[in-house]
This record gives C-alpha cells, sequence and structure tokens, in this order.
C-alpha cells in the first residue's frame, strides 16, 4: 500500500479511537485531502476501516458504528450538544479523576476528551464506557448494578457504594429539564440517586445541556440550579434564562465567538 495512503488509513484509526465514528467531510479536512481521496483510502484498506453513508466506522463493528450514527441523527440538538460539551471538556485537567453521566449529551464529552491527557473517569452508561475505554491513557471506572435500557446505564446499591469510594474533583451532569425554579431534572427516575452521589462527592459540579433544555420539567427531580457551580451549554440559551441564572449567582459558559470557551 501506497506510503501517503498508509499514514492517512493510519491517522483516522486513531482519530476512531476516540468516538465511534467521523464525518466524511471531517475526515477530509483532517487529512487535507477531497472527500473523494478519503472513500478511496477506505475502499483499499482490507476491512480495518469502512464507509457508511457518509460515515467512516471501525471496519470490524461497522453495524456498531452505523447504531452509533443513527441514535446520533436523530436528535435534532445533536450540534449545541457538541458546542457545550467542547467547552465542557475544557474544564478537565491532567490528572483529574471526573464523573460523567448518562445522556445523549455526554458522549460527545467524553469524544472531546484528549487522547494524550492522563486522567480517570467515573461513568455508568455503555454510550459514555465506549468512548472512553478507546483512549489509552483514561482510567475507565463503570458503574454497575442493574442495567436499564432507556438510558443504556446501570443503576443499584453497587454503583452508590463504589461512588462514596471514590474521590471526584469534577462531576458533568446532564438534565432533560433545567427551570430556573423547579429547579434540574431528568425523565428515569433510576438516575436520581447516582447523580445526587456523584454531585455530594465531587469538588465541582457542572450541568451541561444544550439551549432546548432550559424552561423544561422533567418527572425526576435531583438537584437545585444552586447546587452546581457553574452551568454550560451552546450561545444559543435565550436572554430570560441567562439573566435567571445570573439572578441565581450560577456561571454561565458558553463557547465564544471564536470557539473557545467563555463566560457569559
Amino acid at each position: 500500500m501506497h506510503k501517503n495512503r498508509l499514514d492517512r488509513l493510519n491517522r483516522l484509526a486513531e482519530t476512531l479511537q476516540r468516538g465511534s465514528v467521523i464525518r466524511l467531510r471531517e475526515a477530509a479536512q483532517i487529512l487535507g485531502v477531497s472527500e473523494m481521496t478519503v472513500r478511496r483510502d477506505v475502499a483499499a484498506c482490507n476491512g480495518q476501516l469502512a464507509y457508511l453513508g457518509g460515515y467512516i466506522v471501525n471496519g470490524q463493528d461497522p453495524q456498531g458504528g452505523l447504531s452509533y450514527v443513527l441514535d446520533w441523527e436523530k436528535d435534532s440538538h445533536a450540534q449545541s450538544k457538541q458546542t457545550a460539551c467542547a467547552v465542557a471538556a475544557s474544564l478537565i485537567e491532567e490528572g483529574d479523576t471526573i464523573f460523567i453521566d448518562c445522556g445523549t449529551t455526554t458522549p460527545h464529552l467524553a469524544a472531546h476528551i484528549p487522547s494524550g491527557m492522563h486522567l480517570t473517569v467515573v461513568c455508568y452508561a455503555m454510550n459514555v464506557a465506549e468512548i472512553i475505554a478507546r483512549n489509552p491513557n483514561a482510567t475507565l471506572v463503570l458503574l454497575g448494578g442493574l442495567y436499564h435500557r432507556s438510558s443504556a446505564s446501570f443503576a443499584g446499591e453497587e454503583a452508590l457504594a463504589t461512588l462514596r469510594r471514590v474521590g471526584i474533583n469534577k462531576a458533568f451532569l446532564s438534565a432533560g429539564g433545567i427551570h430556573a425554579t423547579r429547579g434540574v431534572s431528568c425523565s428515569n427516575f433510576h438516575e436520581v440517586a447516582i447523580k445526587r452521589a456523584a454531585m455530594a462527592t465531587a469538588v465541582h459540579n457542572y450541568l451541561v445541556a444544550d439551549s432546548s433544555k432550559f424552561g423544561k420539567v422533567k418527572p425526576a427531580f435531583f438537584a437545585d440550579l444552586s447546587q452546581f457551580e457553574a452551568v454550560v451549554t451552546d450561545p444559543a440559551i435565550g436572554a430570560e434564562q441567562r439573566e435567571a441564572l445570573a439572578s441565581a449567582g450560577i456561571a454561565l459558559l458558553t463557547a465564544g465567538r471564536n470557539g473557545s470557551a467563555g463566560q457569559a
């Protein structure tokens, strides 16, 4: 195989280790070549990688990658979640022990953690654990218990016992609803005990959610807004929500115009 092609394929394989898929357009940008060149490279790689519906996936598990794509693509707020999670990832430091919550937002956070960073990640969701497990420098602590398909997560006394024994620097919580007076809530009651235990253990607690979650209330309440050091979201958050957070003395972190993290 041509050396340049082999170099490109190796770079794509390394990128896939930090997530389950790469958009064809993004792959071309990473490599500095045309999309057609990427497709030709993948076609000639003897099954190491595969091309499916506009994405590059692991050739050894293409259906797993495709399932991952479909789950994210049907989420109309995926780009907003990625934006918020890029900001959240900038809060993580070398050597941290962090907790990452379950949901459709937090896998984006897991994927944004640099592969060269040494840290410990505590989680209880399969979609988060799958990504962290590919990071060669991350120590993964997957909490056990009863598996809940509704959120692809585990819960139970085993998980709570483990959380009590682990020191957490930063906890990144997700939510289905964020309301100025009704607090922070989610859809699944089995998540509540885990979320609260992680928050009680962590030194710093951050709420990570896209702007569509503000003003909503879900059935399972788990925290007051005042329990978070900061709320991390995308720049589309409305003026009313910004004012409510400011009045409560809660920092609001969003991406700046250049894509970097900034306090709103």
